[in-house]
């Protein structure tokens, strides 16, 4: 019999209780045969395909996709994430090597679905006892299960490779070096966003609404419900819906989706609407406990990924002048801007009562998230101020005269390498209402949904920030809504998308990085505002390059827009 080398993933399932190393694998040869028929390695095959799912914390050469948008600065000027600020990437040279990753996650997926139902259960189906019966009966579903998380997991691959690319092929056969890759065009924009769609409706109908809490981190209804909202979402909006920017590309259909568009928004506005009519998750009454080690079991998680404990992330992180400390994602001065007062009124820098004490009386989400200068931190005020043990004058300090605070855990010991769990949160409540206040905004503008979920969002508990003013226009609400969401999913991995999404990268992702001057005079503390770095967007830029590699096999293969 032939042999193969199979790589399985031994990790548990994020959901399992115990923290151990979900990358752990363990290589064993065995027959094609042996791994398609047994239970276990079947159970381990899901487990990998779960593996694939990218979490946000360190996805680019320890950076985070903010410090791609005007959220952040990655401090080490030497990082690959620096080349998308400057401009200098390309079909060849992409440090968010996406297309070969989510796709090793698709074939995968394939791999399993065409051979899932060769499992050999029979010494428990021919076994007339009760128990044997019982586990018969139990392995089946939960075989039937793992095939449809296997495809919620494929159609979110999906949806990560069309929000980078466009259209991409759609595969859902496991290919052999027997089959001919050649035989798979992109299809449409349009058909990618239909598959996706209904791969969640599919799945949606057969997934449990809720888990045990042993299943913490399975996929469920709302997951499937989730990512239907943000496909949707996003095939609404501006870029999925406009190809005026691609000066005259020969195939439109490849990045954008037809119909009409208040149409578009109403499915969208839908999508959400049945999310929260589950009647299952609700806000966190605690901002921040929603990026702690026990993220993973608050209601308002709809679907994360639970990772071993670690401490890379506060490594990379942890302000300069702490202990083994390398500064990492800075958030930038544009993102702090955007935290009201906590009063509902803007921010100013020419109120000269804002612009002494920056930080007092702002939103409370904002010193969730971000580390200001003199905040009391791992046992004293971290000093941002020129000159200060965190501040500029030290090699690596902070660019832009701030910190990351959210997801990391203050309380690690770095030096005797302390440890605890980071969990990367894709779906959570709060997106899926201001999925739905966006999607209704543009299609039914006025509807009083819109102003009550945007304020559910500002009004949980801990926030508490005021509603917001009543009859403002569809535009001023519209303004509303984006700042919400820069501010409610600060470092989530959304900005990057929304900016491209509703058209305005030139503003946001080529316009000036932002930061702060900060001096101590006697403990008197000034701050100017400063621009950090220009940075660099094109157009073509909406959508990443098809890999070279790719169109070197496929030469009937258009490249995207203006690369």
């Amino acid at each position: 019999m032939k042999e193969y080398l199979y790589v399985l993933s031994v990790m548990l399932l994020l959901a399992l209780s115990s923290c151990e190393n979900l990358d752990q694998e363990l290589e064993i040869s065995i027959s094609e045969d042996q791994v398609f028929s047994s239970y276990d390695y079947t159970k381990n095959r899901v487990n990998s395909i779960y593996s694939e799912l990218q979490n946000g914390f360190t996805p680019i050469d320890d950076a985070m996709m903010a410090s791609i948008t005007d959220e952040a600065e990655f401090t080490i000027e030497t990082s690959a994430v620096q080349s998308f600020n400057t401009g200098f990437w390309n079909a060849t040279s992409n440090p968010d090597n996406a297309w070969s990753s989510y796709f090793r996650g698709i074939r995968k997926a394939n791999q399993f679905l065409g051979s899932a139902d060769n499992v050999d259960l029979e010494s428990y189906r021919l076994n007339p006892s009760v128990s044997s019966q019982e586990d018969y009966q139990r392995r089946l579903a939960e075989i039937e299960n793992w095939k449809v998380e296997v495809r919620f997991l494929r159609a979110y691959f999906y949806f990560e490779l069309v929000k980078r690319y466009g259209s991409v092929p759609i595969i859902t056969e496991y290919l052999t070096l027997d089959d001919n890759y050649l035989d798979y065009p992109r299809k449409s924009l349009t058909e990618c966003i239909d598959f996706i769609v209904s791969e969640c409706d599919s799945t949606a109908d057969k997934l449990n609404t809720t888990v045990a809490t042993t299943d913490l981190g399975r996929v469920t209804k709302g997951a499937a419900l989730a990512l239907k909202s943000r496909a949707l979402l996003y095939a609404a909006s501006d870029l999925y819906s406009n190809a005026s920017w691609a000066q005259g590309y020969s195939q439109p259909e490849l990045i954008t989706v037809t119909g009409e568009r208040s149409a578009k928004w109403k499915k969208a506005g839908d999508a959400a609407k049945a999310v929260i009519d589950l009647n299952v998750y609700s806000l966190s009454t605690s901002y921040s406990k929603l990026f702690e080690a026990t993220n993973f079991s608050n209601n308002e998680v709809i679907f994360c990924r639970r990772n071993g404990a670690t401490n890379n992330f506060e490594l990379v992180n942890t302000p300069i002048g702490y202990d083994k400390g390398k500064s990492g994602n800075t958030p930038s001065q544009n993102l702090v801007d955007a935290y009201e007062m906590n009063d509902g009124t803007p921010f100013d820098w020419s109120n000269p009562v804002h612009a002494a004490t920056p930080y007092v009386n702002r939103d409370p989400r904002l010193k969730i998230s971000v580390l200001t200068n003199n905040t009391p931190y791992k046992g004293r005020p971290v000093e941002i101020w020129t000159g200060g043990l965190d501040g500029k004058g030290k090699a690596l300090a902070t660019k832009t005269g701030y910190y990351m605070l959210k997801y990391v855990n203050p309380t690690l010991d770095l030096l005797l390498d302390k440890t605890s769990v980071h969990s990367w949160v894709y779906f959570r409540l709060a997106e899926i209402y201001l999925n739905y206040a966006e999607a209704l905004n543009e299609y039914d503008p006025g509807n009083t949904d819109i102003a009550l979920y945007v304020n559910r969002v500002r009004g949980r508990a801990g926030v508490n920030m005021p509603a917001l003013p009543v009859g403002l226009s569809q535009d001023e609400m519209r303004q509303r809504i984006r700042n919400e969401r820069m501010v409610e999913l600060a470092f989530e991995g959304h900005r990057l998308w929304d900016v491209k999404r509703w058209m305005i990268g030139d503003q946001i992702l080529g316009g000036k990085l932002r930061g702060v001057e900060i001096t101590n005079t006697g403990g008197v503390m000034t701050y100017n505002p400063i621009d950090v770095e220009s940075r660099t967007f094109d157009s073509k830029m909406y959508f990443y390059p098809i890999p070279q590699s790719e169109l070197n096999i496929k030469k009937d293969w258009v490249q995207n827009p203006l690369w």
